[in-house]
């Protein structure tokens, strides 16, 4: 049943064979020799197959488990540096025709706000994020084919790419819609989209089709084979995730990574990103209702499996967690971060009345951009702000080729100091703004290639007086 390169769900995500491994990491959870094997073999940087990683998410033995860390944490140092991009999502409309149970936005939802921005509404909230300092968005929409049709989406993402407002740009939009069609992916690749992203929610199709009653989202199939469509409409990089909370953890563990590798057979081109949302409680949604939640400590082994199994991806973790979990996951692997985000439609420019609230879920860092980046900065890594990669062609497996050789550093690490400096001298408080200059100074002799560093320097120095958009 089980088979990689099929391009049918049920195959690719196999259900026996998820159980199979299942079954195999739990026999093996104490295997002293076994876990040593995989993690020599995850020492070799080249990844971790779906059982492999599964033993690791198993082990009892803590001493084991202390290495994973350990191996975790330098992994993401030698792929993406002491770097963590920053982002916010942009929630433009919250009318959907699903009955997901899971989520506020669901057809039966009667009581929420539902709203559409228009495309002036738009202008007035992506200027509030670019006064925040926001390069990055995630734009998010119900499934709706009326409201929200694919004409619409388009001309949300030519609006947002259009506004040039004092010196702030959005650079790169990413967009997380519901799956569609070959067509429609290859409009939003014309568009200009950086990463399309979607999460599966869960990839146990039984608990699958319950969660998602009615709707086009009942589709498991449909849904789970996203991806392939939105490769073959000529995106080459696409985001997976699962919501952990609707199911045991250990199954979405092994088919997240199964997807994984199944992208990587039949395309050459692994994920992008991998997201690690936990359920969180909204609007006529109670999570303690699906009694499958994780704690903090099984979450960040989970985070730290993720990354030396998948060693290339870009992982995030959103304002769900807490600062607390999130510093203890940026340790483990998260190499992306939002700051700053409203998680409701038009909740940026003003805030909204008590009873026309719309918000996706409860967010729990609430923190604002500049104390995100002020944080990030005092446990020692650089906040980027780069969009480099996608506007040099760098996306797929340009990317990946260079990601894999632990070669992307080296145009990452001063994109992401000159985007850092755009900021501090652009939004940032003074505070921010004189430990990012002394962080500046003092990665700045990291920088390698004399060539590399006398140019980001000159860069340095025009950021200051006024130029801006620099990037190797």
């Amino acid at each position: 049943m089980y088979n990689p390169t099929s391009s049918k769900a049920e195959e690719f995500i196999s259900h026996e064979e998820v159980l199979a491994t299942l079954e195999y990491a739990q026999q093996n959870k104490n295997n002293e020799d076994l876990i040593d094997n995989i993690l020599e073999k995850a020492k070799r940087r080249k990844g971790l197959s779906h059982r492999e990683a599964s033993v690791l998410l198993a082990c009892q033995i803590e001493e084991k488990n202390q290495e994973i860390y350990r191996l975790a944490e330098q992994i993401k140092k030698d792929f993406y540096g002491n770097r963590i991009v920053l982002f916010a999502p942009l929630y433009i409309s919250n009318y959907c025709v699903n009955g997901c149970v899971y989520c506020p936005y669901h057809a039966q939802n009667k009581h929420i706000a539902r709203k559409k921005l228009t495309q002036e509404e738009i202008r007035t909230e992506v200027m509030a994020l670019q006064d925040m300092g926001h390069k990055r968005l995630a734009i998010e929409y119900g499934e709706d084919p009326e409201m929200n049709p694919m004409d619409y989406i388009l001309e949300c993402i030519d609006t947002i790419y259009s506004i040039k407002h004092k010196n702030g740009a959005i650079r790169r939009v990413n967009v997380n819609i519901a799956a569609t069609t070959v067509e429609n992916y290859r409009k939003l690749a014309e568009a200009g989209i950086g990463t399309y992203i979607l999460f599966q929610e869960t990839y146990h199709k039984e608990s699958y089709e319950k969660l998602h009653p009615t709707g086009p989202k009942h589709n498991y199939a449909y849904h789970t084979e996203a991806m392939d469509r939105a490769m073959q409409g000529g995106i080459d990089d696409v985001g997976l995730g699962v919501l952990f909370g609707l199911e045991l953890y250990k199954y979405e563990f092994a088919a997240l990574l199964m997807h994984a590798e199944h992208l990587e057979a039949v395309y050459g081109v692994g994920p992008h990103t991998i997201s690690v949302p936990r359920i969180r409680r909204a609007d006529d949604i109670d999570p303690d209702v699906f009694d499958n939640g994780i704690d903090d400590d099984i979450f960040a082994k989970i985070v730290a499996c993720i990354r030396v199994s998948v060693p290339y991806t870009g992982m995030i973790v959103s304002t769900r967690e807490s600062q607390q979990c999130r510093e203890k996951l940026l340790h483990l692997g998260v190499s992306q971060v939002s700051g700053g985000s409203r998680t409701s439609v038009g909740g940026y420019a003003e805030q909204e009345p008590e009873d026309e609230r719309s918000e996706q879920f409860e967010v729990s860092d609430t923190r604002s951009l500049d104390e995100v980046v002020k944080w990030l900065m005092e446990l020692g890594y650089i906040p980027s702000f780069c969009t480099a990669c996608y506007r040099e062609g760098r996306t797929g497996d340009r990317f990946m080729e260079l990601c894999k050789n632990q070669q992307i550093q080296n145009c990452c690490h001063p994109n992401a100091l000159m985007t850092l400096k755009e900021y501090l001298e652009d939004y940032a408080s003074g505070e921010t703004k004189r430990l990012g200059e002394d962080l500046i100074l003092k990665e700045m002799e990291h920088v390698s290639s004399e060539k590399v560093k006398r140019i980001a320097l000159g860069n340095l120095q025009d950021i200051e007086q006024g130029k801006r958009d620099f990037r190797f």
